[in-house]
């Protein structure tokens, strides 16, 4: 079969690998799209950044170089291993890729499973990931997708529940207002989630001209941060003066903190979803004088995967304009693109 295996920094190859076959309680999948993440980004062009390293056998999984990148993905079950039970044949599916922690450090005994230092994961390290044409996994991460939310929509789970985690940890209300700074894939993942979730007061900041007029044709309210100036009086006009109630980071950059921080109501909270490659100055005399707090998010429970896609299935979710699909033989090129930051999603299509 095809799969993508990346050796090292920015070689990354399509090759054929034997396929899978599925253990005791694993299922075989017929992966259907992948889409393209941006750790897969700092995978590619700077792998030093990653909290692991597999020049070694991962302590967990033992998964060393290459590796077969893609968590992000949906699939059809096509043969069952031993002892599965929750699965059949033919059901179509979104993958919830973490796959093993230590369950023994601090963040496991807190129930916070994507922080700990050894979290495995499926399509990063550990072995099989959603850029091949099938790959295996464990039949509890197998989330069955209903009939009316299809393949391409399912491969957009994973990413959408990055958004929906970073949201819940907004702790925004129904009727409450939040900015969005960044309209990548999470920060368009965190606006159809406010929107879900009862939030209709939301701007998206992001200064790429190409993205806001994505975000301006699915109905959101857009603003170019280059000025804060202009940000803050689009802020003020969509609060009437008092800020917002949350915001999320999707952009991964120093002027999205520190002007959002600037721009929260008294009280309010920001949560930081995006990695961020450089170091940036903060003056935290701003929470301080304001009360305002600052979180992280990272990650995703599985309750909430089911939440996004009982939210697609209540047509929450509209891909128009934002998800492209390309051949998995466009991947190099497709990394490059959205590295410069041009677009939005894009799907490889593996079936």
């Amino acid at each position: 079969m095809k799969a993508a295996r990346f050796y090292d920094k920015e070689d990354l190859r399509i090759e054929e690998v034997p396929e899978p076959s599925p253990g005791p309680g694993q299922v075989k999948l017929r992966n259907a799209y992948a889409g393209i993440c941006g750790s897969d980004l700092h995978f590619y062009f700077y792998p030093e950044s990653l909290p692991f390293s597999l020049d070694e056998p991962h302590p967990l999984t033992g998964a060393t170089l290459p590796q077969i990148l893609g968590h992000e993905f949906s699939g059809t079950v096509v043969e069952l291993g031993e002892d599965v039970t929750s699965a059949q044949v033919g059901d179509r599916c979104a993958v919830f890729p973490l796959a093993v922690s230590c369950g023994e450090c601090t963040a496991c005994s807190r129930g916070l499973p994507f922080s700990c230092r050894l979290m495995g994961s499926l399509g990063a390290n550990m072995d099989g990931g959603g850029l091949s044409e099938f790959t295996v996994c464990d039949a509890s991460a197998v989330h069955v997708l209903p009939e009316s939310v299809d393949l391409r929509v399912g491969a957009l789970v994973e990413p959408m529940a990055v958004g929906w985690h970073a949201v819940a940890r907004s702790g925004v209300e129904p009727g409450g207002s939040a900015l969005v700074a960044g309209a990548g894939p999470v920060g368009i993942g965190a606006w159809f989630a406010l929107k879900a979730r009862g939030v209709e007061k939301v701007l998206v900041s992001e200064p790429s001209a190409d993205r806001r007029a994505i975000m301006a044709a699915l109905g959101a309210h857009v603003v170019d941060p280059g000025n804060d100036e202009e940000l803050a009086d689009a802020i003020a006009s969509l609060t009437d003066g008092d800020g917002v109630d949350a915001a999320v980071d999707a952009a991964g950059v120093g002027p999205a903190v520190t002007s959002a921080v600037a721009n929260l109501v008294p009280g309010g909270r920001l949560v930081v979803a995006a990695l961020h490659e450089q170091a940036m100055d903060f003056q935290p005399t701003q929470l301080m004088m304001g009360e305002t707090e600052i979180v992280g998010a990272v990650g995703y429970r599985p309750e909430e995967f089911d939440a996004v896609i009982e939210a697609m299935a209540d047509g929450f979710y509209d891909t128009t304009g934002w998800v492209r699909e390309l051949p998995l033989e466009s991947l190099i090129d497709a990394l490059h693109s959205l590295r410069r930051g041009v677009g939005g999603k894009i799907l490889l299509q593996l079936g």
